[in-house]
């Protein structure tokens, strides 16, 4: 082989292996990227699930179809307590058209009342109610209607625990109560048995009607809105004259004397028995002193003799 060839050929070997060794470390790095890359992207896959996991993922006793988060009900008690003060003398008459009203709505009577006029007392009245939500804002600006509104104060009391609870004793108690009818039924149960089973479902059922009726309660006071209304006369008095005063001392004049009198009787009754003691005491109290008296000038008239 010609020197010429030798060295063409060596050149020719070394480039092959440097061309095999750049092939060889861009192919190491290309698959060091892509498995990064594949490496990155499955981490942020798993990231990406984590954190919709945590998102979609309702809080207990809120879960809903779809993984929607409900907020829980709150029952509460909302009452409204108002001062109508009435110009004229038609108090009665703006009770009785407020509990008319009141029937024309989603709204009960639940009391009345009505204080006539005398000789020192204005009239005044009183009526409570409840009434829908829904027809709330309309009884107000009725009843708004019957005088000037001198206060109109506002209460909410929170009531959900009271109905969470009941209700719960409600179901509970319920199937209770048909468990015990269900063993009622079967075949083999013995007149004793038969007989405590009929005492233990009187129990349950006298309890779960008691349970229904705190409940309706309950619900009375968060469904619908109690409203007091108080209903005064800023009209004085009339008949009142100058001598009123006297007329009312008179009239309690037996009273006042009666009473001076027990007070009386009643200090002398706690009087006599301390006389019982103290008269004697005081008539030996007066005797020792006059013995003293006289011995001392009995001692004097002595000395001066001498």
């Amino acid at each position: 082989m010609r020197p010429q060839e030798e060295v063409l050929l060596r050149k020719s070997v070394r480039f092959l292996l440097v061309t095999a060794v750049l092939c060889g470390g861009c192919s190491h790095r290309v698959a060091n990227y892509e498995k990064a890359t594949v490496w990155s992207g499955a981490a942020d896959e798993r990231t990406s699930a984590a954190d919709q996991l945590s998102v979609a993922s309702p809080t207990p006793m809120s879960r809903g179809t779809g993984g929607t988060v409900f907020a829980a009900p709150r029952f509460v008690a909302v009452r409204h307590n108002l001062e109508i003060v009435e110009g004229g003398s038609g108090l009665p008459k703006s009770i009785e058209a407020v509990a008319e009203f009141c029937g024309t709505i989603q709204c009960e009577v639940l009391s009345s009342s009505v204080t006539s006029e005398t000789a020192g007392l204005s009239p005044s009245g009183n009526i409570a109610v409840r009434v829908a939500p829904q027809d709330l804002n309309k009884f107000l600006e009725f009843v708004g209607k019957q005088g000037n509104i001198a206060q109109h104060a506002t209460e909410s009391e929170d009531k959900t625990a009271a109905v969470v609870d009941i209700e719960a004793k409600l179901k509970n108690q319920t199937d209770f109560r048909d468990s015990l009818r269900r063993m009622l039924t079967k075949q083999d149960v013995s007149v004793a048995d038969l007989l405590q089973i009929q005492e233990k479902l009187a129990e349950a059922q006298a309890e779960l009607d008691s349970e229904t009726t705190q409940r309706i309660i309950l619900a009375n006071e968060t469904e619908k809105v109690y409203v007091e209304i108080a209903f005064r006369s800023d009209r004085p008095t009339s008949g009142r004259s100058s001598f009123a005063a006297v007329g009312e001392a008179l009239r309690s004049f037996g009273s006042v004397l009666g009473d001076s009198l027990a007070a009386l009787i009643t200090a002398v009754a706690a009087i006599v028995p301390w006389l019982i003691v103290i008269i004697p005491g005081l008539w030996f109290l007066t005797k020792s002193v006059n013995r003293f008296r006289e011995w001392r000038l009995a001692a004097k008239a002595a000395r001066t003799a001498e």
